[in-house]
């Protein structure tokens, strides 16, 4: 297992490489960059005085020069400007160059960069919005998992009959709807004055001081209703299958009670493939909140994400990218070593 895990962590890196230079080509064009000189200088300058903007602040270096300082394995440029100063990646302008300026700067030192934006430390923004996500992401799993895993296990104990058409159809319904509906008819029905069940609040603005089940339950149901569809669906065409192989069969004939079938010899292995489908609802309640966050102004990471990308800030849109990556990578490790945990038939050699 150990072999297993280090092998799985080599490979994560050089991913994480790979996409990382990727977004980091990207955000790099020359198109952008010309875009951001002129948000953060002025929009009528002149190519020439652009192109001096830019080299004054090391975007004009070669791309993997560029990458391997953002990572901080490269140490930060230093140049020197026409006034006579000297401006750095690691600290600043000055009229020298400090004795205790640090010479690595990246994200593996913990720089991750400024907010053109927010005019704050990326790092700062990422994990306070990443926080936010965090405690709607929990709610939604507590709501979701527990939800489908029953709906899909119900369906699948007696497939073919009206209990598993009603909640395959409940579970189809569910997926086959966007969230951006979902939520608008949630919050028609249960926020709007005009129908008049103000059951709860539209905006989730307030939760993110205090969550409560008045300003918090909307946003969690609209993401939770969608996601809970493909969980129950996987359960329940994994429990069906399960509940016809050659040892259910041979439990029946022995005269194990139906409850102790479905509990002690079928859950565990219908449970193989919905727990690899489950790890996979974080990566996408990760990014996949971008709707719901900004349709019930919720200020986390997904809405993070739209303003970095729609605003052209490169670092906090560069640090956002490393975090998804991230959470990727590692919900794909932990569901191989659960996986294999969960079927003994799966060597890890």
């Amino acid at each position: 297992m150990g072999m297993f895990i280090l092998r799985r962590l080599g490979v994560m890196i050089l991913t994480a490489l790979c996409l990382t230079f990727v977004v980091f080509f990207l955000t790099n064009l020359y198109p952008n960059l010309e875009k951001l000189a002129k948000t953060q200088g002025n929009l009528r300058m002149t190519d020439q005085e652009v192109s001096q903007w830019l080299e004054n602040r090391g975007y004009k270096q070669p791309l993997l020069v560029k990458y391997g300082e953002w990572l901080g394995v490269l140490p930060g440029y230093v140049v020197d400007l026409p006034d006579g100063s000297v401006r750095g990646r690691c600290f600043g302008d000055a009229n020298s160059v400090p004795e205790d300026a640090p010479g690595f700067c990246g994200v593996l030192q913990g720089d991750w960069g400024y907010s053109t934006v927010f005019r704050e430390h990326a790092g700062e923004i990422i994990a306070t919005r990443l926080a936010l996500t965090g405690k709607l992401m929990l709610w939604v799993i507590i709501l979701m998992v527990p939800s489908a895993l029953i709906l899909g296990v119900l369906a699948g104990m007696r497939e073919g009959s009206r209990t598993d058409r009603t909640l395959s159809t409940f579970a189809i319904t569910t997926t086959a709807t966007p969230e951006y509906v979902s939520g608008v008819i949630l919050i028609a029905v249960f926020a709007s004055s005009a129908v008049g069940l103000k059951w709860f609040k539209g905006t989730a603005t307030s939760a993110m001081d205090t969550a409560t089940f008045d300003n918090f339950f909307l946003p969690v149901l609209t993401i939770a209703l969608y996601g809970m569809g493909y969980i129950a669906r996987m359960t329940r065409a994994s429990m069906a299958e399960v509940m016809t192989a050659q040892y259910i069969r041979t439990a029946r004939l022995k005269g194990v009670s139906f409850s102790n079938i479905v509990l002690k010899h079928a859950l565990r292995n219908a449970l193989i493939a919905p727990f690899t489908v489950i790890m996979l609802q974080f990566p996408w309640l990760l990014n996949g909140v971008v709707i719901v966050e900004t349709l019930f102004n919720y200020k986390g990471f997904g809405w993070t994400l739209v303003q970095a990308a729609g605003n052209n800030d490169i670092e906090l849109l560069l640090g956002v990218s490393v975090v998804s990556v991230f959470v990727v990578l590692i919900t794909q490790l932990i569901s191989d070593i659960g996986y294999v945990y969960l079927n003994p038939r799966i060597s890890v050699s």
